[in-house]
């Protein structure tokens, strides 16, 4: 059993390290840009809240997918602009959905197929373990993004790398690992 368990383990460690890297990386990049929203010209607000608002519906149509729900969204944004503090209070609690979702999956189910449809109609089909990769690789991309805007503007972007991350879950560089 515990043979089975270990298996399991290093199979899910990926994607668990994967969504808990993006919750991680979500959290800093809100707290930097909480402090200095009001730096930021009208545009450049926009701007961020647009990547913002984006990385997140994203993060929500591919959550009912991974649940068999059906969404609301037209698009891959709001129709409506949320405000920052909203925006960042449902990305808290999208990114703990995603960390625990990931930790309640058996191994085998990474590889289950999901068939969808995208928000402009085109019928779709992915694993489990590629949604997860996609969630987080395209919020890595666009946080990118987010941090060129505020590097833009003289502002220091939050630390997203995974050696960053490891660095501060873990105490030790990436290097001494």
């Amino acid at each position: 059993m515990r043979a089975i368990a270990r298996i399991i383990h290093v199979m899910k460690k990926p994607y668990s390290q994967l969504v808990a890297e993006k919750r991680w990386a979500d959290r800093g990049l809100y707290e930097v840009v909480g402090r200095n929203f009001d730096a930021l010209s009208a545009a450049d607000a926009s701007i961020m809240l647009r990547i913002l608002d984006h990385m997140h519906v994203v993060d929500r149509i591919f959550q009912h997918h991974l649940q068999g729900l059906p969404h609301s969204f037209q698009a891959p944004r709001s129709e409506r602009m949320p405000d920052l503090q909203a925006l960042a209070n449902d990305v808290r609690e999208v990114d703990d959905w995603y960390v625990s979702y990931v930790s309640c999956l058996a191994e085998s189910d990474f590889e289950q197929p999901v068939d969808f449809v995208f928000t402009s109609g085109k019928a779709a089909r992915m694993r489990r373990g590629e949604i997860l990769l996609h969630v987080c690789l395209h919020g890595n991309y666009h946080r990118g993004n987010a941090g060129a805007v505020l590097q833009l503007r003289g502002i220091t972007p939050s630390r997203d790398a995974i050696t960053d991350f490891l660095e501060d879950t873990t105490g030790m560089p990436a290097s001494s690992r």
